[in-house]
């Protein structure tokens, strides 16, 4: 049976006031890296400071995310130094922000790359230069250490996640035909990542229908085939599948190699790749600044962070695409652009639950589960005994509207979130209670784009990715859903851009 997220919530008040066992063990922690209130400041078009300071570039960089920091390394790694990267955040990275503890580092939200496939060019050339690439061979030790992920379903653990006990014939013979169907999408080359180079007309038509619905008139309606759908729907977008545009979900199986070895990962996810990226550009990067407004003057812009005005020829706009109406002068509303909303916790354990198993698991999901299960930050450590760690836990709002989902994140306090995360794990792990010492919850409110029917094609989403002019859009959600490969293929192509127009005003002044 199926559990809507909000009756899981409604269930239990007592638990969820933040009440907890008698002889449970301690559980301590909060928010972290909490920054609505800054972001809301836009939203309600706040006053801000007047600026005091100015300062000269030729590029300004708006976003510290993947996006915006494969921009910036691009730009370095071009020898062209004459720009500056300002981040909202006092820690740069976005979805790919870490956090670490006495036992280990730990990933906020990203926390892995699929091996990137020949075409993904710009990935491949970034791990040969941060060493995860060498001679066409990937550096075992950032590879996924096996069991990579199991799935608890009919009271037991599964090895991988898609789900292979307890089907019947038909449910085989749907997933047989989904294969099928995912095979010739494949060998059709319209689906690829980065998404741009194989985008046509030709599949345009399963943007305009939900992914559920294609699923129906394909007769594929089995129950097992239905949630593994969702759950893959909510693990890449954050919504279901009946929210979800065909052509997005058939992309996330059509668009990678059935037997890919990987994933790419690390103790703080993608944490480590912004630690990589950082020590190549941190010195362009100005943290804890905020744009609050972007003007157009002759040729060139003013951008205002704090106190300073910066002026530029060209302005890489790297952070999420909605907020473009709040901070570019006379820039028009924009549309189909939906964002998932996200609730991320790291769970400190002083030791594994009992049935918890031999062996660290990578990737734990459960089946009918609201949530989308946890990763084991110690599960790439090379010691012979794990004792204590540290599971990052992903939960994806995606039931209902996203404003109201972005409500209820802000409306309840961390116990009520506490409380829920240990009775979903309860469910597996029965003493999870006396394992944990500390639960940390990070809220996003605009966690990656959600491509909802009819976005992925939106003229307006592909007027914005062209690429035109000395504004430069390059943020992931132009593709229509966040993903790491997306969001640095964008940066690296908006940065590329700017090169080319500066060595053609050269070549017009010579």
């Amino acid at each position: 049976m199926r559990i809507s997220r909000r009756k899981f919530l409604q269930s239990g008040s007592a638990a969820l006031i933040g009440l907890s066992v008698k002889g449970d063990r301690p559980i301590t922690g909060g928010f972290v890296n909490d920054s609505f209130a800054v972001g809301h400041k836009l939203r309600d078009r706040a006053a801000f400071p007047i600026a005091k300071k100015f300062e000269k570039r030729t590029v300004v960089i708006v976003g510290g995310g993947i996006a915006g920091l494969s921009a910036a390394w691009r730009l370095q790694k071009r020898s062209f130094t004459d720009f500056v990267l300002l981040e909202m955040n006092e820690q740069p990275g976005g979805n790919s922000r870490w956090g670490e503890n006495e036992i280990t580092a730990y990933p906020w939200a990203a926390h892995y790359v699929p091996v990137p496939g020949r075409k993904a060019t710009y990935v491949r050339e970034l791990f040969e230069d941060i060493g995860v690439l060498k001679d066409g061979v990937w550096d075992e030790r950032f590879l996924c250490f096996t069991p990579q992920e199991r799935l608890f379903l009919y009271g037991r653990w599964q090895e991988g996640i898609e789900p292979a006990i307890g089907l019947n014939e038909g449910d085989r013979d749907q997933f047989r035909r989904l294969e099928e169907q995912i095979h010739k999408f494949r060998a059709s080359g319209g689906f690829t990542i980065p998404m741009e180079p194989g985008l046509s007309r030709e599949h345009a038509d399963l943007d305009q229908i939900p992914f559920s619905d294609w699923l129906c008139s394909q007769r594929m309606d089995s129950r097992i085939l239905d949630w593994y759908m969702n759950y893959c729907c909510r693990d890449d977008y954050g919504s279901l599948a009946s929210e979800t545009s065909a052509w997005a979900g058939i992309h996330y199986f059509a668009s990678r190699e059935p037997e890919e070895k990987g994933p790419l990962t690390w103790p703080e996810g993608n944490g480590w790749i912004v630690k990589r990226l950082l020590e190549r550009v941190g010195t362009f990067v100005r943290s804890g600044k905020m744009v609050h407004r972007i003007t157009r003057k002759g040729n060139r812009f003013s951008i205002f962070a704090g106190e300073t005005e910066y002026q530029a020829e060209f302005v890489i706009f790297a952070a999420p695409t909605f907020l473009a109406p709040y901070v570019i002068e006379g820039f028009a509303p924009v549309h189909d652009f939906e964002y998932s909303t996200w609730l991320t916790a790291n769970l400190t354990l002083q030791r594994l639950p009992n049935n918890y198993g031999s062996d660290l698991t990578w990737d734990n999901v459960v089946m009918n589960s609201p949530t989308l299960g946890y990763v084991d930050a110690m599960h790439q450590s090379l010691q012979s005994h794990v004792e204590r760690t540290v599971w990052t836990f992903y939960w994806a709002l995606a039931e209902g509207q996203p404003a109201s989902n972005r409500e209820l994140l802000l409306e309840k306090d961390w116990g009520y979130w506490k409380e829920s995360i240990l009775r979903d794990l309860e469910r597996v792990h029965p003493d999870i209670r006396q394992c944990v010492s500390r639960i940390d919850v990070m809220r996003f409110g605009h966690a990656m784009a959600r491509p909802k029917p009819g976005a992925i094609f939106h003229e307006q989403r592909r007027k914005l990715a062209a690429l035109d002019g000395p504004l430069l859009f390059a943020n992931s959600d132009l593709s229509g859903f966040s993903i790491f490969e997306e969001a640095q293929y964008r940066g690296v192509r908006a940065a590329e851009k700017v090169l080319r127009d500066l060595g053609d005003q050269k070549a017009e002044v010579a």
